[in-house]
């Protein structure tokens, strides 16, 4: 069986990462893991020195570790309670088969570990302490998506089931393998399907959107397909903004080596400006 898994913080987008997460295990017969990770604990600073005594700095030393000792319990405790609450929404949602993880360490070590066997990573857009900032993107969703092996789907604030979706193609590996995905994809039998390269109209463009288009096509997709001359951020973005889009597919990375280093600016600025969710692909 397939598995997916679901990265929640306890913010409000961990609801929609659960939703999404259910809509597409349901779809495609998968399990769901839920993770969540505790960061490692920073190494106390505080300057004892000075003027305090030998006795004083010794018992300030204790108290200050019973204190820390006390917050990673609570920290245990509530990521207990994210997960549970996480489980509780995805069962409700109709998926059966739900597991959680909740570790200590770096997320995305433990991320690395846990999707050997999985499919899909879910995320949300933002994390818990940047739920109104709204051009502020978590800080751990580049770390993910740079790091990951398998797809990621970053989710909006708020779910709705899909009926339809936007593949970016420009041709580069990425955009191929998205296209490939899709078209075997049971997540994505049955949906509308636009295709759209932002470049300068060219044969050779419109060959390659042309061909991308017949391999939906043939695989049964409803598609339409077009070569607009523009910047890529603000024609996408000005598309996810119709309504008539429910989900964003495109490759996480640009042609030139040094994108390769760092998540696209294109993916970038789609994540951050884009209501709907984005399916990022390596």
């Amino acid at each position: 069986m397939a598995k997916i898994i679901a990265l929640v913080d306890g913010s409000v987008y961990s609801e929609s990462v659960c939703d999404y997460a259910a809509w597409v295990a349901l779809r495609k017969d998968a399990s769901v893991e839920v993770m969540h990770v505790l960061g490692r604990r920073d190494e106390a600073k505080s300057n004892l020195s000075g003027n305090i005594g030998l006795g004083a700095r010794t018992k300030l030393m204790d108290e200050l570790a019973d204190l820390d000792a006390q917050k990673a319990k609570l920290a245990q405790q509530r990521g207990r309670a994210i997960l549970e609450d996480a489980e509780a929404r995805l069962r409700s949602d109709g998926v059966e088969h739900v597991t959680t993880r909740l570790r200590h360490g770096d997320l995305i070590e433990e991320l690395l570990l846990a999707e050997k066997d999985a499919d899909l990573v879910v995320i949300g857009k933002r994390g818990e302490a940047a739920d109104f900032a709204t051009l502020h993107l978590g800080s751990n969703l580049e770390r993910v998506v740079r790091a990951s092996r398998i797809p990621v789907l970053v989710t909006s604030r708020a779910f709705s089931e899909p009926s339809s979706f936007l593949l970016a193609f420009d041709g580069g590996k990425s955009a191929i393998k998205a296209v490939e995905h899709v078209a075997k994809s049971k997540v994505f039998a049955g949906l509308n399907a636009q295709l759209l390269t932002v470049d300068e109209p060219t044969t050779v463009k419109n060959r390659a959107i042309e061909g991308a288009a017949a391999t939906l096509k043939n695989a049964g997709f409803t598609v339409e397909s077009a070569v607009i001359k523009g910047e890529a951020e603000a024609v996408i973005s000005e598309r996810c903004k119709s309504g008539q889009l429910d989900m964003l597919v495109m490759g996480a990375y640009g042609h030139s080596r040094i994108r390769s280093l760092i998540i696209g600016s294109t993916t970038t600025e789609m994540v951050r400006l884009c209501q709907i969710p984005v399916l990022l692909f390596r």
